[in-house]
């Protein structure tokens, strides 16, 4: 009985702590706006398109770890470009293992010095995240949507948070939809962001256990097709931690639907993947969109989610600070 109250009186603290947490992010999510910088900045949309397209002209494979930098900064302490942070010790996020595989950091800083050169002290790196995705997405011929901009820049930055808060690619249907409701997002964005694993690689040890060792016993997943099985193991060695590997072959530098049709193929590459079909409201999602026929309800729908995550956790106002280094505090 005594074990029973205290497991109920902590369910009931998580309880108060995430919904403390989805109202301090709504009402926070509040101080946002498109356009926010039309009148302070208002260069500042157009030198974060033009950089990000210039760089996907000539490194289109820079589009998915860009677009991926957004989402790893909004699950780890809210959007608020904690992910960029420089550590002396390599103890900031960036360090995280979930993290070591993101790129394009440098296209960040760029854009941040264009823009304190333009307006100094102004634009947030946390906005540059958020921008920058959205025309990654874009100039690998995915949709466009409005971005709300007025996010300041978070102060701290801890590895351990980035390595247990992050969705894993080994994470089951579940696991998941925590990730995802306690963020105040939906099982809907869950199935429509997932979708942007339609570009970008991966290096084999995030999905190999699915080929040489699922259960601990030398055996490959059941819900992996086998075929595809085949080709991954061409691949992919047993041991192999460099080898990446096109996570929607084929046209994984193109943002289209061809991912949903892999996973309804049972050809997802990650456990994460492949959970999508063990929901029926994230099964139905993949289910309706593995054909071009989706294409257009996919794209409006991506951005409406893209929208959704970028309200997480912001800090607007007066909290945090507008860096005027995107790898370090003011």
């Amino acid at each position: 009985m005594a074990s029973q109250k205290v497991l109920l009186c902590f369910a009931l603290q998580l309880i108060f702590v995430l919904s403390a947490f989805h109202h301090t992010a709504n009402a926070q999510a509040q101080g946002l706006k498109v356009g926010f910088y039309a009148n302070t900045c208002p260069k500042a949309e157009t030198i974060v398109t033009q950089i990000i397209f210039q760089t996907m002209a000539v490194a289109p494979s820079l589009g998915a770890p860009l677009m991926r930098m957004h989402f790893h900064d909004c699950f780890v302490r809210g959007c608020e470009g904690s992910v960029l942070l420089n550590s002396a010790t390599n103890q900031s996020e960036k360090f995280a293992t979930p993290n070591l595989s993101l790129r394009g950091f440098q296209i960040i800083d760029k854009i941040k010095v264009a823009l304190e050169k333009e307006c100094p002290g102004v634009v947030s790196c946390a906005d540059v995240l958020a921008l920058a995705a959205r025309d990654s997405v874009a100039a690998l011929n995915g949709p466009t949507w409005a971005v709300e901009t007025g996010r300041r820049d978070g102060v701290v930055s801890n590895i351990t948070e980035a390595l247990f808060g992050l969705p894993a690619p080994f994470s089951n249907i579940t696991t998941l939809k925590n990730d995802f409701t306690s963020r105040g997002l939906s099982v809907k964005d869950l199935a429509v962001l997932s979708g942007g694993h339609t570009i970008g690689t991966s290096h084999c040890t995030a999905f190999n256990n699915r080929l040489y060792n699922f259960t601990g016993n030398g055996d490959t997943d059941p819900s992996l097709d086998s075929e595809y099985i085949d080709k991954l193991k061409m691949k992919c060695k047993p041991a192999d931690q460099t080898t990446l590997v096109e996570m929607d072959p084929g046209s994984f530098k193109t943002f289209d639907v061809e991912y949903f049709s892999l996973v309804a193929k049972r050809r997802g590459l990650f456990t994460s993947d492949a959970a999508l079909l063990d929901d029926s409201e994230t099964k139905a999602y993949v289910v309706n969109h593995a054909t071009a026929s989706g294409t257009a309800t996919f794209f409006k729908d991506f951005g409406v989610s893209m929208v959704n995550m970028g309200r997480v956790g912001v800090l607007t106002g007066s909290a945090g600070e507008i860096r005027k280094v995107c790898t370090k505090i003011n």
